[in-house]
């Protein structure tokens, strides 16, 4: 007599939440990682920041521009996802820590994120015309973040222990 192994159970809706936000983040990470190696080759052509972009070449800088506009743009896009994505986890019906899980995933992804993206403000020519947009993300992703850190620790760890 021969037995069937039995069946494999089969994943909760937060296993499949928790596998879709892995790979959607190793995505993310891969674009954020090609984003970088592209803007870090653009600015190859100093090791000097902020730099003075009389001392370089048009055809220098425009690749640098292009590079730090493509840099930038992916910051903008990438904070309004993660802002959409941090609201979307809090109004699942999932249990507290696996919302924590969820959130650590993408906190951990914010790290990374975020070192990519203060190359804007480190490898940056000595004028740079402001950029409230730029601000702005700037701003919300810290806020993003913080949410994040909050939620993780929880409300509750904040208060005294009476």
């Amino acid at each position: 007599m021969t037995s069937s192994p039995p069946p494999a159970p089969t994943p909760s809706a937060f296993d499949k939440a928790r596998q879709g936000l892995w790979s959607s983040l190793q995505k993310h990470l891969e674009t954020v990682y090609a984003a970088d190696s592209s803007f870090r080759a653009a600015t190859a052509f100093t090791d000097s920041f902020p730099f003075s972009p009389a001392a370089f070449e048009p055809q220098v800088l425009l690749d640098y521009q292009q590079q730090r506009a493509r840099l930038r743009d992916l910051y903008v896009d990438e904070t309004t996802q993660l802002d959409s994505l941090v609201k979307a986890v809090r109004t699942k019906s999932y249990q507290e820590d696996e919302k924590k899980l969820l959130l650590l995933m993408i906190l951990g992804y914010m790290d990374i994120a975020e070192t990519i993206f203060a190359l804007l403000d480190v490898r940056r020519p000595s004028k740079l015309d402001k950029d409230e947009e730029l601000e702005e993300t700037a701003a919300k992703f810290e806020r993003v973040k913080n949410f994040v850190r909050l939620n993780i620790k929880g409300i509750s760890g904040l208060l005294p222990k009476l």
